[in-house]
């Protein structure tokens, strides 16, 4: 197993003095949020010794009876550090077969007064990496995805790190996209010909700008094609898609990915007013009522601010659900109001719901699930962690297209950010891959006050 980045973190500012202790096994205290964020956190340090601090047992033994992805990778961390139990004493430590480093439970520190602090459960856990460092030859550190808890912990000379497993470079995140300086007669070569080669390796369904750099206005707008190193056109570029038209190039892009029935996952982000789930949700429209490709259309959304879990609400899953998809409601409401003008929006997306065209669900119920010849649209998936993204990408079955659209500016999850979230994860690494395609929106379409405030706010 490859060395976690941590490992490599924690000994880059390494001075003289600790030369000898950086050859030596590092110590790895695990906060209680990095293994509920992350089961195989447990065996991600290779032949370094990770140390859980006996608070954060009690920790898991609270999140454990959770039916969130949160309970069951504490029931997973549970269930792994009992298989360790019994090949040896966790108070000494055992080894762990699969990173070949040594996990034990540490009682180092039965109280925070050692580092001066109120004696709570995350101040113990902190206090258990200082009492190591004090008295152990080796180098310690502490791994939290708890902000403040690595502020306190850095405060107090420890060494501190996020866990950096299933992260990405935000700042340089795949766009989809990507300009090539032509000459002008090529890019009325490329509109007379249908196609253009070119030399430069791509990634499949890369959107392509051509410019001509003698006219940067003059440009053509392509797509390109991995087998035959080609760019051709795009097929959807001025079409409209149930009443929704792209209004800049980005867009363009994206209708194309939705559209293509090769591309079986696609993902959009985009700040507030890119049109993100506009998009998807017209495409998807097009596909299972015009073009009948699809049986239905299935829409979800993570519940976050209720903890992920909608039985707080009054009614049936139905009722409960309306107040959270509301946002689905109002892009499908504008949708087809542009369609037809004259119509009740609302009836029809009743009469839709009621067919089985459109099913709106909880992510929850879709754990489990095989779900084949359907347009599925995870909106907000920017509050998914990559395990939680994975889980939901392994439901798809044959047939079945998967959009993931979202913001990593605006994450609800206090454990994610724009480099950790499972939506940017996804286009990252799916890069490359022949089902996949990606496209960043950058401009606001939704008003001129919208792009305002995505812009100064």
């Amino acid at each position: 197993m490859p060395e976690n980045k941590n490992a490599d973190k924690s000994s880059q500012d390494s001075g003289p003095a600790d030369k000898k202790a950086d050859r030596l096994p590092k110590i790895f205290v695990l906060d209680t949020n990095v293994l509920v964020h992350n089961a195989d956190a447990l065996r991600s340090f290779n032949d370094n010794e990770v140390v859980i601090p006996f608070d954060v047992i009690e920790e898991l033994d609270g999140f454990k009876k959770g039916m969130d992805e949160a309970g069951r990778n504490a029931r997973r961390v549970i269930r792994m550090l009992d298989k360790l139990r019994r090949r040896g004493n966790l108070r000494d430590g055992v080894v762990n077969k699969e990173s070949g480093g040594k996990v034990r439970v540490s009682f180092e520190c039965r109280d925070a007064s050692c580092i001066d602090l109120a004696d709570k459960a995350d101040n113990r856990i902190i206090a258990t990496a200082w009492t190591l460092m004090q008295k152990d030859g080796r180098k310690v550190v502490f791994v939290s995805k708890d902000i403040n808890a690595r502020i306190k912990a850095d405060s107090l000379g420890i060494n501190t790190v996020d866990f950096e497993k299933q992260t990405v470079n935000f700042d340089e995140l795949y766009t989809g996209w990507k300009e090539i300086m032509v000459g002008g007669e090529d890019v009325d070569r490329f509109f007379a010909d249908r196609k253009f080669p070119v030399s430069d390796e791509l990634y499949p369904y890369q959107g392509v700008v051509l410019v001509d750099k003698a006219d940067p206005k003059h440009t053509a707008l392509g797509m390109y094609i991995r087998p035959e190193k080609t760019v051709v056109p795009l097929r959807t570029q001025d079409a409209t898609v149930f009443g929704i038209s792209a209004r800049n190039r980005e867009q363009s892009f994206a209708i194309e990915f939705l559209m293509d029935d090769r591309i079986r996952l696609v993902t959009l982000i985009g700040q507030a007013g890119t049109g993100k789930t506009l998009l998807a949700l017209a495409c998807g429209l097009e596909k299972i009522m015009h073009e009948k490709r699809y049986e239905t259309m299935l829409v979800s959304r993570p519940i976050m601010p209720l903890g992920r879990d909608i039985g707080f609400l009054p009614g049936s899953k139905e009722e409960k659900l309306e107040n959270w998809m509301q946002p689905i409601f109002d892009n499908l409401e504008f949708i087809l109001k542009l369609g037809s003008p004259k119509s009740e929006p609302e009836r029809r997306i009743d009469m839709l719901i009621e067919r089985g065209s459109i099913v709106l669900e909880a992510l929850t119920y879709i754990r489990g699930r095989s779900i084949s010849d359907r347009y599925v649209i995870v909106d907000e998936a920017q509050n998914l962690t990559p395990h939680e993204v994975k889980t939901i990408i392994s439901r798809a079955g044959e047939g079945t297209k998967l959009v993931l659209t979202g913001d990593p500016y605006q994450i609800d999850n206090p454990y994610l950010d724009s480099s950790s979230n499972g939506l940017t994860y996804v286009a990252e690494r799916m890069k490359g891959q022949d089902l996949f395609a990606h496209i960043t929106l950058t401009k606001s379409e939704r008003s001129v006050l919208a792009s305002l405030a995505a812009e100064l706010l």
